[in-house]
C-alpha cells in the first residue's frame, strides 16, 4: 500500500467518521477533507476546484431551482389538498398519500417534495383523528423511494449518471432509472401502507398533533402592571434589562388586548399593561416581586392572546440547512430582528419546558411562532424553516402553476429528445423560472441548497482520486480475494449492501461518489456489465431508511412526528430488506452482467 493510499484511506475514515458524528455540516466536513487532500499531495491543486464546474453541481443547483419554481407556484399544494384527503382507511391513505410523495420526488427534489406535503398530511391525519407520526415516516420514506425513478429526483442519481459519462463516454438519461425504481417504490409503498406503520411503537401512534404539544402555560406567563408598579413608566430597554438579571426574556406587551409585535425598544411601559413573559416559576417570582407586578390566572391565559387579524401562530420545523442550526434563540433576538415571537419549541414529541431564550435549536424542532401575518411566510423562508401548517397565510404564487408545470415539462421534453442534454435542458428551465418571476430574483440564490452543492463539488475531485492513487483497484482487489469464487451476482449485492449500509450513516451523495468508483473497478475486474453495479450503487445510496442523519427527510419529519431514533430501523430495516430482494432481480434483468 502506498503513500498516497494510506493518507486517502485515513481521510476517508475521517469523513466517515465525522458525517455520522454530526457534530459539523457535511458540506464542512467535504470541503476539509478537500484541503487535506491537497496539502498531503493526494489531490493536485491546480485541479482541487474542477467539481465546482463539474456538470453534476450544475444539474443539482438547477433541479433545485426548478422545485422552487414548482413550490412557490402553488401547483403541488394545490393538488395536495386533493390527493392527501383524511381517508377513513389508515392503509389507504397513506398509500395515497406516499405515492403522491413518490411522484412528485421523481420530477422534482425530494427534500422540496416532503416540505410541500408535510402540512397537508398533518391536517389530514388531524381531520381523521390520527397521529402524525402514522403518516410522516411513510411519506418521507415514500419521497425518498419515488426520487429513485429518475435521473433528477435525487443528488445520488445526478452523480452517477454523470460519473457514467466520465468512464463510459455517455451519461444514464432521464428515464434508465425508471425500471428498477419503479418497481422498489411500487413495494416499497405498498409495504409502508400495509405493514410499516404497524412497527411503530405504541405510544407513537397515539400521540398528539404538534400544536397539541404547545402547552403556552408550561413556559409563558403574563404579568399586569398595575398604576403603582415601578415598571409603568420605564422603556421597554429598561424593563428588558431587569429581565435579563432575572434570567428571562420579555417576548411582548399586550396593551388594549391587542397583541404588539415589533414593539420600539424605547415605547414606555403604561399601567394595565399586559407583558408576555418566557420564564420559568422561580424567575417569574423574583421579577415580579422586584417591580411589583401582578400574575394573570391561567383561566385568562389561552392562545387567542396571541393573534389578531394582523398577528398570527404558525408551527413550523426547522429544516436540515437553516440558519438557526445551532445558536440559541436569545442571541438571535428573533422578536427585534425577524419580528417573530418564539412561543414554544417541541423536541421529538415532547415540549421543552426550560427557559426558551436559552434553547439551541436542533434540525427537526417543531416551532410555535407569533408574526406578522403579511410577512412571516417571507420570514420563515429566510430561515429556512418550514410550515407545518397554513394559518392566515398564503405560501406560492398559484396563477403561475402553469408556467411552472410547462417550463420543467419541456425540458424533460428536450432532453428526452436529444436536443439538448439533460443540464442544458434542465438550466433553461431555471432560467425561465426566473424570467417569469416564478422564482423571483432576490430568491435565486436561497432557493440553492449551498451545503449540498459544496458537498458535491468537494466530493468529486475526493471520489477522483480513489482512482488515481490506486485506491480503487486496491479495494476491488481485496472483496474479489475475500469474496473468493462466489459469482458476479453475489459481488453485486454485497456492494449493494455496503452501499445502503454507508448511506444510512453517512450523507448519500458523499456515499454515491466513494462507492461509484469502487462498483466500475468491480466490474471491470469480473468483466461484467459496469451499469448493473452503477445502478446498485445509485439506488443503494438513496436508500438510507435506518437513521434519521441518513437523508434530510428523516430528519425533517422526526420533531413534527414525535419520532426517536430506534423507530426508524423498526420501520426501516424491514423496508431495506425488502428492497433488496426486489432490486436484485430487477437489476440483473434490466442491466444484465
Amino acid at each position: 500500500m502506498s503513500t498516497d493510499q494510506i493518507g486517502l484511506f485515513m481521510v476517508l475514515a475521517g469523513v466517515f467518521v465525522f458525517f455520522a458524528w454530526g457534530r459539523w455540516r457535511y458540506d464542512i466536513v467535504a470541503f476539509a477533507a478537500l484541503m487535506v487532500c491537497v496539502l498531503i499531495g493526494i489531490v493536485p491543486s491546480d485541479t482541487a476546484f474542477t467539481g465546482f464546474s463539474h456538470p453534476a453541481v450544475i444539474t443539482v443547483a438547477a433541479v433545485l431551482i426548478v422545485s422552487k419554481g414548482l413550490a412557490n407556484s402553488g401547483a403541488i399544494d394545490r393538488v395536495a389538498h386533493i390527493v392527501v384527503p383524511p381517508l377513513k382507511n389508515l392503509a389507504a391513505q397513506i398509500g395515497v398519500m406516499s405515492g403522491f410523495a413518490a411522484v412528485l420526488s421523481a420530477v422534482m427534489n425530494n427534500v422540496a417534495a416532503l416540505a410541500l406535503l408535510m402540512p397537508a398530511s398533518i391536517e389530514s391525519a388531524k381531520r381523521a383523528g390520527r397521529s402524525p407520526a402514522l403518516l410522516l415516516m411513510p411519506l418521507s420514506f415514500g419521497s425518498i423511494l419515488g426520487g429513485l425513478i429518475t435521473l433528477i429526483g435525487t443528488p445520488p442519481n445526478i452523480v452517477i449518471g454523470n460519473y457514467r459519462s466520465d468512464v463510459l463516454g455517455a451519461p444514464f438519461s432521464m428515464f434508465d432509472f425508471a425500471p428498477v425504481g419503479l418497481a422498489v417504490a411500487a413495494v416499497g409503498i405498498a409495504y409502508l401502507a400495509l405493514a410499516g406503520w404497524r412497527l411503530l411503537p405504541k405510544e407513537r401512534q397515539a400521540k398528539s398533533a404538534p400544536e397539541e404539544l404547545f402547552d403556552i402555560d408550561a413556559y409563558m406567563a403574563e404579568v399586569r402592571v398595575p398604576a403603582g408598579s415601578s415598571a409603568a413608566g420605564k422603556s421597554l430597554v429598561q424593563l428588558e434589562k431587569v429581565a435579563e438579571s432575572c434570567d428571562l426574556s420579555i417576548a411582548g406587551i399586550v396593551r388594549n388586548h391587542k397583541p404588539m409585535l415589533r414593539v420600539p425598544r424605547s415605547t414606555e411601559i403604561l399601567a394595565n399593561d399586559i407583558l408576555l413573559l418566557e420564564t420559568g416559576p422561580k424567575e417569574l417570582d423574583t421579577f415580579v416581586h422586584k417591580l411589583g407586578l401582578e400574575t394573570i390566572g391561567s383561566a385568562d391565559k389561552d392562545k387567542g392572546l396571541f393573534a389578531s387579524d394582523d398577528v398570527v401562530l404558525a408551527e413550523a420545523v426547522i429544516s436540515a440547512d437553516s440558519r438557526l442550526i445551532g445558536r440559541e434563540s436569545g442571541e438571535l433576538r428573533l422578536r427585534s430582528r425577524y419580528g417573530l415571537n418564539l412561543l414554544g419549541v417541541s423536541r421529538q414529541g415532547q415540549a421543552i419546558r426550560k427557559r426558551l431564550h436559552k434553547l439551541v435549536f436542533r434540525s427537526g424542532d417543531v416551532l410555535l411562532l407569533q408574526g406578522d401575518a403579511d410577512g412571516i411566510a417571507d420570514t420563515m423562508a429566510r430561515l429556512r424553516i418550514l410550515p407545518l401548517a397554513e394559518r392566515g397565510f398564503l405560501m406560492g404564487k398559484r396563477n403561475q402553476a402553469w408556467i411552472a408545470a410547462s417550463l420543467l415539462a419541456g425540458a424533460v421534453a428536450l432532453a428526452g429528445l436529444g436536443v439538448v442534454g439533460l443540464t442544458v435542458a434542465l438550466a433553461l428551465a431555471a432560467l425561465g423560472m426566473v424570467l417569469f418571476s416564478v422564482v423571483p430574483l432576490r430568491d435565486l440564490y436561497d432557493a440553492i441548497d449551498w451545503p449540498v452543492i459544496v458537498l458535491v463539488a468537494a466530493m468529486i475531485p475526493i471520489g477522483g482520486a480513489l482512482e488515481t492513487t490506486g485506491a480503487t483497484a486496491l479495494i476491488t482487489e481485496s472483496i474479489l480475494r475475500l469474496s473468493g469464487s462466489h459469482s458476479p451476482a453475489f459481488i453485486l449485492m454485497l456492494l449493494f449492501i455496503a452501499t445502503m449500509t454507508l448511506s444510512d450513516l453517512m450523507n448519500n451523495v458523499a456515499t454515491a461518489v466513494m462507492m461509484a468508483p469502487i462498483g466500475t473497478g468491480l466490474a471491470q475486474a469480473l468483466g461484467a456489465n459496469p451499469d448493473s453495479f452503477l445502478m446498485a450503487v445509485a439506488v443503494g445510496s438513496s436508500c438510507a431508511f435506518l437513521t434519521p442523519i441518513g437523508h434530510k427527510n428523516n430528519a425533517l419529519v422526526m420533531g413534527p412526528g414525535g419520532y426517536h431514533f430506534g423507530d426508524y430501523w423498526r420501520v426501516g430495516l424491514p423496508l431495506e430488506l425488502l428492497i433488496i430482494a426486489v432490486a436484485m432481480p430487477m437489476i440483473l434483468w434490466v442491466w444484465p452482467l
